[in-house]
């Protein structure tokens, strides 16, 4: 075992003595130590980081790949932004609730970043980890995380939300939405972070990204996160019940109308409703052709987060110090104490009281993999194609060629066009002119030759034609006949035979 220090009092090796250490500094709720009834209840500690006694060796640098992880995520997401912001929308097809979600997961991996730019202190003594008020590099990853956090479960719980209204219930969100979502998405996480940061803080507790601490975390951060995420989840379920069921629906219909359609005993009202089911499955497939990226991110980002959940309140109740884990942790600790034993042997005899070390690395891995999901849903194999249109558009405008006639004033106006001889254009005869293979010994055309008026010959004369209604003709002799409006007027009775009286009513009656 480790040699006995200055601070090592009358515990046994590796354990340190409590009172030989200051009582300020530090989160010293954070120390794991135990009265010793042997030692008339001397209390004596584990040194910090308490990971390094509950893990084999090598678990720090292990769960820095977690930090890796989300550099190489933080990149991609970074790409995604820019190209929502540079690129026209229709290289992107960027909306305001992936771009927020986006932004939310680059704070998330920002909290990872810090640590892995800079290796910070877990420890603010032998005994006591740092927190939020001894260490600026472990406040400002705990806040970015829970912040990142936050923000993701409400931007999920929001787009969740708008799929819902879209599908079930035929309204699409216009700018009371927007204006809501915007609003709602970052003020919550606003005020989520103060009060997780005012009421319990943070500091380092497994691997080198400080998270919340165990008083009220429950209360004031797990829960209320939680619960978003579970009514997030609980909309999304609703809505694929709905699109199942409307594309049984669908199906029972089809098979109805061709039932019917054999028979020949077709019903209107079993048309209008056959028609109004296939008209919903229609709109309801258009929106999940949509939104399915959308749909496949908010069950993962959900998922993730039900499983760092679970995984970390486990780990932080298992820690706390009390009778309980004093029973637990016993023979764990008799055998630390125990001078012919090494860590290592004494890790079997750990039980339940830590997570599998699989099971820390894979959370802290998985919270890295929110950079990709947004990568793989959001981004689109045409933001490649955008961002080399946009470099070709570049190169082209600056090596284009222009002509040298732009640059000359244009003496013309629209008003006047034969107001004076205009400046002759920079034409220059080529060095070489050409000449036509059917008559090689014809002289060559010249910018000059157009100067000359016999080039093109004479004016030939128009002859109008005979039959042309071009000109006004004289009327002819046929056209002065006086009218006669016996001859264009319809009789009202055909005359009256011979025998008749003039007047009376053909036929009597």
């Amino acid at each position: 075992m480790t040699a006995r220090g200055p601070h090592s009092g009358f515990c046994p090796s590796p354990f340190l003595q409590e009172n030989t250490f200051p009582e300020t500094g530090g989160f010293l709720p954070g120390r794991f130590c135990q009265p010793i009834s042997a030692l008339g209840n001397l209390t004596c500690c584990l040194p910090c980081p308490l990971t390094d006694w509950a893990y084999p060796d090598g678990f720090e640098s292990r769960t820095e790949i977690a930090n890796w992880v989300n550099v190489a995520a933080l990149v991609a997401s970074v790409f995604l932004l820019l190209s929502f912001a540079i690129l026209d929308v229709k290289w992107t097809h960027r909306h305001y609730l992936s771009v927020c979600l986006t932004i939310s997961v680059v704070f998330i991996e920002l909290a990872f970043l810090l640590p892995a730019a800079g290796d910070p202190d877990q420890c603010f003594n032998e005994i006591t980890p740092n927190d939020m008020k001894s260490s600026g590099m472990c406040a400002a990853s705990g806040a970015f995380l829970l912040f990142g956090g936050w923000g993701a479960v409400i931007w999920v719980f929001l787009r969740a939300l708008s799929l819902h209204l879209q599908i079930c219930w035929e309204l699409v969100p216009g700018n009371r939405f927007f204006l809501g979502s915007l609003v709602f998405g970052w003020l919550i996480p606003v005020i989520g972070l103060a009060i997780a940061l005012a009421l319990t803080g943070v500091s380092f507790r497994f691997g080198s990204v400080c998270h919340i601490n165990h008083k009220l975390a429950l209360q004031d951060f797990w829960g209320p996160l939680l619960a978003f995420a579970a009514i997030g989840m609980v909309l999304q379920f609703i809505t694929l019940g709905y699109c199942i069921h409307v594309y049984i629906k669908s199906l029972m219909d089809d098979k109805s109308t061709t039932t019917n359609t054999s028979s020949n005993m077709q019903s209107y009202t079993g048309s209008v409703a056959t028609r109004s089911a296939r008209q919903t499955f229609r709109r309801v497939k258009r929106v999940v052709e949509l939104q399915w990226r959308g749909a496949a991110i908010v069950l993962l980002i959900i998922g993730e987060v039900a499983f760092f959940a679970v995984v970390f309140v486990s780990m932080d109740n298992s820690f706390q110090v009390s009778d309980e884990l004093v029973r637990k942790a016993t023979p764990w600790l008799t055998c630390l104490a125990n001078p012919t034993k090494t860590k290592n042997d004494c890790l079997p005899l750990i039980g339940t009281i830590t997570q599998a070390e699989g099971v820390v690395l894979a959370v802290l891995i998985c919270l890295g993999l929110s950079g990709f999901w947004c990568m793989l849903f959001f981004g689109r194999w045409s933001m490649v194609l955008g961002w080399k249109d946009l470099f070709q558009r570049k190169l082209l405008k600056k090596n284009e060629f222009i002509s040298a006639d732009v640059h000359r004033a244009d003496n013309r106006t629209y008003e006047m066009l034969t107001s004076g001889k205009t400046q002759p254009l920079n034409l220059n005869p080529p060095d070489r002119t050409y000449q036509s293979p059917i008559s090689p010994d014809s002289q060559a055309w010249s910018p000059e030759d157009a100067d000359n008026k016999h080039f093109y010959g004479g004016v030939r004369t128009y002859v109008t034609p005979a039959t042309s209604y071009s000109v006004p003709r004289p009327p002819s002799s046929g056209q002065n006949k006086e009218w006669d409006p016996r001859m264009t007027w319809a009789k009202s009775h055909p005359p009256a035979p011979a025998g008749y009286p003039r007047g009376k009513d053909f036929g009597g009656g």
